[in-house]
């Protein structure tokens, strides 16, 4: 039997409902009230979850989410969520990514990711501040995703499986709250001072006793607002840091909010003493300004990864009986599975990867790989899903599913790539964590010695220090900058997937290049064929396409389009990296490879340099030569040159011949070429340079090269996005132009460099600051001003990477 709602109780607890309250949780199709944030917390994760059947069931109200230590058992459904409780295929840990409300900073980051590394089973934990999203793996053996949420809100931050729609209603909703906290802060403000002026600017004796106080005690009926309304977000971010003995950024302000705040008081009941509610009031109206400055910065740094997000639709239009008919029925894209039909109008995104079976297309893939222009496929193509349909309507069958597509893979990458800390990070990080406590130390030194040298101002001066001092500066200065030299970056087809790379580019000795489709177009093509045995040419092309019928490589590629004619079925395949490979065709074993691969003496008829050639042979005897070639890049040489004129080693390692890789190092300036490279003998190469102190930055396609990118200390695909899935990167160069590795290389140094001035500044603005308000050289007012100025303008230099990065 249901619960039987009162007129003004809340539909989860049954408890009344604060008048004029605005806490909603539509359930089945009702804007049902709640008491209180939390009841809307717990019963928005049970309704999206899938479990609203629950209200209809249930047989009474449900404890206060307020007032429960613990997840409410109906919170516990989420451990029967196959999405959370059970690991993906072939892991055994869970993972999923969690939505995040009440972050504020980065001391919220490390406090969050302290606090879940201590439960039991936790596997990794890490935050991205600009997304608000938390990326989580643990044992479900020991660990569930209701303990999870339960810490998150025991910390102080509400949490639930990532919802894009909620949490975008979720982030306006805050940045609302936010804005209306400043606006009351902002009109007391403006009030307090102008019932303070006169205190300031009047001589002895010029303004009797019974006015001064009347000034005073309207002073703090208008400070009271603020108090307890504005400076919420920093009283509750507080209470978290202690409840966890912790010491986040938020207590040092609160200290210095409370000791002024009390003392005013205090002065103002007593009818003597130094008041500083102007002080106070200005402090969280400045405070409160820069976190919303703060807010609008994380929000714009994110807006790339938001769009990629978005960029699958909600739907899509499957043909359910073509080719026979076009009739279509709209269903959910994320229900899509390979195989199924759909009809993509003009102007409509791909739903899912796919190829397309009827129609001719133009496409638009600015958001997959920065690239402007639309591009123009035919039936039997390729169409990554996110592709934006410029031209015709035009049939597609889908070849994954979304969670496996193009754009799925993109969002993960991306979501990624701000996740862990360079070590400027780390630095900035460890730093903040130590400066709390140490300057309540200090504060707490600096206040007992003024006790003994001037006691009238011993209090004065203890808020000055906690109020000057600025280590939001400190937690702000890398994430700001990170977060959007990343936006930057994605809008132009650039994915960093690690952390470090940025900065390891920056500071790299060696640039190592591959060549077929990295310093060339990776689109080489059969210049010519050279019989060596009395054999038709056709005959010979045929059987290297049989050959090289599953193979990914350009050259195998050449092949392949080089056969015009039928193909045979080629048996017993097997394949040597770097040296060639080996089949049966009607009986005959073949070889088709490097002239070593089938035991050939390169003869003196060997072609120009800058030709590749691949040799076919029959049970040991050479049959003919595919002579091939590729074209460099147009942006090759000034890539190159841009390297060499900031002093790093550039070096070409090229599993072509000698002869080949000595051609193209010489077109490009390249002094160290070497040909003949098999990926161990590559692996070996950049090791033994690692090995002498250098820094290897490794550019390769990623196909062939995993294991010395994985090697190397920062590397670089050329990816195109179906290949995505054979990427062992810490960078993928989506939009497949060399020109992005310069890209990368100008937007890491203006990143390392902004990141540096940030720390910097943070680090003098302190040095200085703080010693000036021991001193007594500061007033409480002007030190409210001064910290939140460092903070607005940290936050102000990240965002010119934003800029600069169109």
């Amino acid at each position: 039997m249901s619960a039987v709602l009162a007129p003004l109780a809340c539909h989860h607890c049954g408890l009344p409902v604060p008048a004029g309250a605005s806490w909603r949780v539509t359930i089945d199709g009702q804007a049902r009230p709640m008491c209180c944030p939390g009841c809307e917390a717990v019963a928005h994760s049970i309704v999206d979850a899938g479990f609203a059947d629950y209200y209809r069931n249930r047989s009474a109200f449900s404890a206060n989410a307020a007032e429960c230590d613990l997840v409410p058992p109906q919170l516990a459904l989420y451990d029967s969520d196959p999405a959370l409780a059970q690991p993906a295929a072939g892991q055994a840990d869970c993972s999923a990514v969690f939505s995040l409300e009440g972050i504020r900073c980065g001391a919220c980051v490390w406090l969050i990711e302290r606090r879940l590394a201590r439960l039991p089973g936790m596997g990794a934990v890490q935050v991205n501040v600009a997304t608000e999203r938390l990326h989580a793996r643990w044992d479900p053996a020991l660990c569930k995703p209701s303990a999870i949420i339960a810490a998150l809100r025991a910390t102080g931050y509400v949490a639930y499986p990532h919802d894009a729609a909620r949490q975008g209603a979720q982030r306006d909703k805050a940045r609302k709250t936010l804005f209306r906290q400043l606006f009351v802060a902002g009109l007391a403000m403006m009030q307090v001072m102008m019932y303070a002026l006169p205190a300031y600017i009047a001589d002895d004796g010029t303004m009797d006793t019974d006015m001064a106080a009347l000034m005073r005690w309207a002073s703090l009926l208008l400070t009271l607002p603020v108090l307890v309304y504005s400076a919420q977000p920093f009283l509750k971010g507080a209470w978290a840091s202690l409840r966890q003995r912790t010491l986040g950024m938020d207590v040092p302000v609160v200290l210095g909010i409370v000791a002024a705040s009390v003392a005013s008081i205090v002065a103002t009941v007593r009818g003597a003493g130094e008041v500083y509610f102007d002080s106070v009031t200005m402090f969280v109206f400045l405070l409160l300004a820069s976190r919303y400055l703060e807010l609008h910065a994380r929000q714009k740094a994110g807006q790339a990864l938001e769009r990629l997000h978005n960029g699958l639709p909600a739907s899509a239009r499957q043909l359910t009986d073509y080719p026979r008919t076009r009739e279509s029925a709209m269903v959910a894209a994320a229900g899509l599975d390979a195989g199924d039909l759909v009809m993509v109008a003009p102007g409509e995104s791909v739903p899912a990867d796919g190829v397309i079976v009827e129609g001719d297309a133009r496409l638009d893939l600015a958001l997959l790989t920065g690239e402007s222009l639309a591009q123009a496929r035919a039936s039997g193509d390729e169409a990554p899903g996110g592709a934006i349909n410029a031209g015709q309507a035009f049939v597609l069958r889908v070849t994954r599913a979304v969670r496996d597509s193009t754009l799925s893979r993109l969002v993960a990458l991306v979501e990624g790539a701000s996740l862990g800390k360079p070590q400027l990070a780390q630095w900035a990080d460890r730093v903040a964590a130590w400066f709390v406590l140490a300057l309540l130390v200090f504060t707490a030194v600096v206040f007992a010695l003024w006790q003994h040298i001037d006691p009238a101002r011993a209090w004065q001066v203890a808020i000055a220090v906690l109020v000057v001092s600025c280590p939001c500066a400190l937690s702000l200065a890398t994430p700001s900058a990170l977060a959007a030299a990343t936006d930057a970056l994605v809008r132009r087809g650039i994915l960093v997937v690690r952390p470090h790379v940025l900065e390891t580019l920056h500071r790299a000795t060696h640039i190592v290049f591959d060549k077929t489709g990295t310093l060339t177009e990776g689109k080489p093509v059969v210049v010519a064929v050279t019989l060596l045995r009395a054999l038709d040419a056709q005959r010979c092309r045929q059987i290297g396409a049989a050959l090289e019928a599953g193979s990914a490589h350009p050259l195998a590629s050449a092949i392949r389009a080089a056969c015009s004619g039928p193909v045979p079925s080629a048996l017993a395949l097997h394949s040597e990296a770097g040296k060639g490979v080996s089949g049966t065709i009607d009986g005959v074993r073949y070889q088709l490879g490097s002239a070593s691969f089938v035991c050939l003496e390169a003869g003196a008829d060997t072609p120009d340099p800058g030709v590749t050639c691949v040799y076919l042979a029959a049970e040991g005897v050479p049959l003919a030569r595919f002579e091939i070639a590729d074209r460099l890049r147009p942006e090759a040489g000034a890539v190159v040159d841009y390297f060499r004129q900031r002093g790093k080693q550039v070096v070409l390692l090229s599993g072509d011949a000698r002869e080949v890789a000595a051609s193209v190092g010489a077109q490009l300036g390249i002094g160290t070429a070497l040909g003949g490279q098999l990926p161990a003998d590559k692996l070996d190469y950049v090791r033994r340079l690692q090995q002498q102190g250098a820094r290897v930055a490794m550019v390769g396609d990623g196909i062939n090269d995993a294991a010395v990118l994985g090697a190397a200390d920062v590397s670089f695909a050329m990816g195109e996005g179906a290949a995505l899935a054979q990427l062992h990167a810490d960078c993928v160069l989506m939009s497949g132009r060399l020109a992005s590795l310069r890209e990368a290389a100008e937007v890491g140094a203006r990143t390392l460099g902004v990141v540096r001035q940030n720390l910097a500044w943070a680090t003098l603005y302190n040095a200085f600051a703080i010693p000036a308000a021991a001193l007594g050289l500061i007033n409480p007012w002007v030190s409210a001003v001064g910290m939140s100025a460092s903070s607005a303008l940290v936050v102000m230099n990240a965002l010119r990477l934003r800029r600069q990065g169109v």
